[in-house]
């Protein structure tokens, strides 16, 4: 029978990766989180292009540096440049484009920030998936949910127009599917078909954040 303090030096045979084993660190989560007096956790928006994430995420990056807390945005379109550059947009690079993803947010928890995830992220299971990664409910899923109609409206990159053209193929909303999260900590949407002001919106989130505790580490 393997003991607890054995378990630690097991082999990982996960993947294509063997002969690894993990590295414990002398500064733990709980002190990373003492530091910054806030807990680590991911927030992860999700919508349509053009429902606008980026302007929230932005938002709520700000309202929390102005209240001294650290947060990190996770942009998918900048992963693109750089961790993501490799990855298409057919089903099994979106797959991995997430997946990847939701392991560096992982680490931005960890480390005891409030990482900001901005991304289409259009399949429910691969949501789900980076759910899983995270312990002690730290995921928290907002969902943009605005009509495409909208979306299209604004359509500031031009790539709603280009996809009506047969001009870029596989685009969400259009001719792939977006899978609505079935039971997000966050909806944001239109009332009486009124968008709320970025401020309203991130004022939404952090309220979440202040109820459940994050903002401060007890």
């Amino acid at each position: 029978m393997v003991t607890q303090k054995e378990e630690k030096f097991v082999m990982s045979t996960l993947s294509n990766s063997t002969n690894i084993f993990w590295q414990e660190s002398p500064v733990g989560k709980l002190d990373r989180q003492k530091l910054l007096n806030q807990k680590g956790c991911v927030v992860w928006i999700t919508g349509l292009s053009g429902s606008g994430k980026s302007t929230l995420a932005c938002s709520l990056s700000r309202e929390l540096h102005s209240r001294g807390k650290l947060s990190y945005i996770l942009d998918g379109d900048n992963l693109r440049h750089g961790l993501n550059k490799n990855l298409g947009f057919k089903q099994e690079d979106r797959t991995e484009n997430i997946r990847r993803v939701g392991e560096v947010a992982k680490l931005f928890a960890d480390a005891g920030l409030i990482c900001i995830a901005s991304l289409i992220s259009p399949y429910r299971k691969d949501r789900d998936a980076c759910r899983a990664m995270l312990p002690d409910a730290n995921f928290i899923e907002v969902f943009m949910n605005m009509p495409l109609e909208l979306c299209e409206a604004r359509d500031t990159k031009g790539l709603y127009k280009l996809a009506r053209s047969g001009k870029i193929k596989g685009f969400t909303g259009i001719d792939d599917p977006y899978e609505p999260p079935l039971s997000c900590e966050i909806e944001i949407q239109q009332k009486d078909g009124v968008c709320a002001a970025p401020g309203a919106m991130a004022g939404q989130v952090v309220s979440y954040l202040e109820e459940k505790g994050y903002l401060q580490c007890q």
